[in-house]
């Protein structure tokens, strides 16, 4: 099995700021802007927010709430009106993609998706990022993959409850991949009968969080088994030593700069799974309704 480190939501490439941590310690993952998709930000709830006024708000504008969001990862049921058969799906293409096909991403591997957040406070009315807060990359989600179909080899007629997705509207490439989850986790080793194979971590918890204390956002605070050792393949993208440092409890690592999917074999890192156990299994998951 392999882990994919898989960075989605809004940056200051892709929104201008970062997702919100708000007040009550939920986050949520802001979706980048698409001027392609069928679906405005203002088509997507979380909770009893609009989660269009809540871009508007805190790009001051910039992003008007009727604007088109890239809705992926969807893997949250309540985000949008849904067809009865719809799953959560992912979609991915071009280098990225090649990446993930490169290091033989399949059935059964599973996607943590990571973004940049930061904390919000409510003031004169609207959403601001709490300057008194770093911004830095937290775990929001993840996926476990069921099936994966290039979208030109997709029967329309079978998905057509997915023909919403951004990925239906992007150019014909061969490339363009969809994922659809597993309904439920499956990973032998991590007891995940009730946990769905797809969902967000709806709390942000310091175990969620990847940034290292008081550090640049790209320099990640990990376990230290995740440190290369002997023949075993690093963190792809990763392969340089100059990134790692080891210290007694921990691993340091100089992350590359925007990058999109990072891969990790569990082949050589057993301690992985104990790893997936804690955050998948602490009760702290929002489960899927599928």
């Amino acid at each position: 099995m392999k882990i994919i480190f898989s960075r989605k939501g809004f940056d200051g490439g892709s929104g201008g700021v970062p997702s919100p941590i708000f007040p009550d310690r939920r986050m949520l993952s802001l979706p980048i802007p698409d001027k392609n998709s069928l679906i405005a930000y203002n088509d997507i709830h979380w909770g009893v927010w609009n989660v269009g006024d809540i871009v508007e708000s805190l790009t001051n504008g910039k992003i008007p709430s009727y604007y088109q969001a890239h809705l992926d990862p969807d893997i949250h049921l309540a985000s949008l009106k849904r067809h009865h058969k719809w799953r959560p799906i992912f979609g991915q293409a071009g280098a990225s993609q090649g990446h993930l096909r490169n290091q033989r991403v399949n059935t059964g591997d599973l996607f943590v998706f990571f973004g940049l957040f930061q904390e919000v406070i409510w003031k004169s009315g609207a959403w601001k990022l709490n300057s008194t807060c770093l911004p830095k990359h937290v775990l929001w989600g993840w996926f476990q993959i069921d099936r994966c179909i290039a979208i030109e080899n997709i029967d329309r007629t079978e998905f057509e409850w997915a023909l919403y997705h951004p990925h239906f509207q992007r150019d014909s490439h061969a490339s363009n991949t969809l994922y659809f989850a597993t309904k439920k986790l499956d990973i032998v080793g991590v007891e995940g009968n009730s946990i769905a194979g797809a969902g967000i971590f709806p709390q942000f918890l310091n175990t969620l969080q990847l940034t290292a204390p008081e550090k640049p956002v790209s320099v990640w605070k990990l376990p230290q088994w995740m440190y290369p050792k002997g023949n075993a393949p690093a963190l792809s993208y990763h392969k340089s030593m100059k990134r790692w440092e080891k210290h007694a409890n921990y691993t340091l690592l100089q992350t590359v700069g925007r990058g999109q999917e990072f891969v990790l074999d569990c082949a050589y890192y057993p301690e992985s799974i104990q790893w997936l156990n804690n955050l998948l299994g602490s009760g702290v998951v929002a489960n899927n309704e599928m």
